[in-house]
Parts: C-alpha cells; structure tokens; sequence
C-alpha cells in the first residue's frame, strides 16, 4: 500500500509540473529544477528505515550525482538552437551525463570517496 502511495504522489507531482510547464514554461522549470525527486526520495527512505546512517549516505551521493548531470541543462538547448532534433539533442545530453557520472566516480575514487 505504501509503495502505491509514493507512485502516485510522485506522478502526481512530475505531472503537474509538466502539465504546468505548457503554459508557464519558466515556471515549470523551476519547479522541475527543484529536487522534488530527491526530498521525496529522502522522506521515502526516512519512512521505511528511520536510519540516520543511510539517509547521511543518500543526501551525499544525490549531491555528487547531481553535479554531473548539470552540464546536460546547458548542452539540449545548446543543440536545439544548431538545430539538432530534440530526441537526438536529449540523446546526447544523456550520454553525456553517463560519461561525466563514470568521470564523477572515478575522480571522487582518486580522492578516497566511495559511493
């Protein structure tokens, strides 16, 4: 039952924004910029654990794993205006941020950080 909540609060709230975004694109972007996945990823887990530890764990890897998907935001939009076609515009934003994920924990390895 719990899981069933969770997936409906969360389409809920990526349908709104979206829904949203059609008329107010800038505002739908900020509410898509915000991290409502990873809040409520934090109060899922926090519900079904109460673990201080794992929680601590989570916010830490969400904070390096957001840094490299950064560039992405930059790059489609990029591409759109050289006029690549969105699908393969957002194709290239995804693979980029693969790449940069492995480059993320590669360096974060060499600096003693394990995620």
């Amino acid at each position: 039952m719990f899981f069933a909540v969770k997936v409906i609060l969360s389409g809920l709230l990526i349908a709104a924004a979206s829904s949203l975004a059609r008329r107010l694109p800038a505002f739908g972007a900020l509410i898509a910029s915000l991290p409502l996945i990873s809040i409520l990823g934090m109060l899922w887990l926090w519900a079904e654990t109460h673990d201080a530890s794992k929680m601590e764990q989570h916010v830490f890897a969400t904070f390096w794993y957001v840094l490299p998907s950064l560039p992405m935001f930059l790059l489609i939009p990029w591409l759109m205006q050289q006029s690549v076609p969105f699908y393969t515009a957002l194709l290239a934003g995804c693979c980029v941020t693969i790449v940069l994920y492995g480059l993320m924990l590669w360096l974060l390895r060499q600096m003693g950080i394990f995620l």
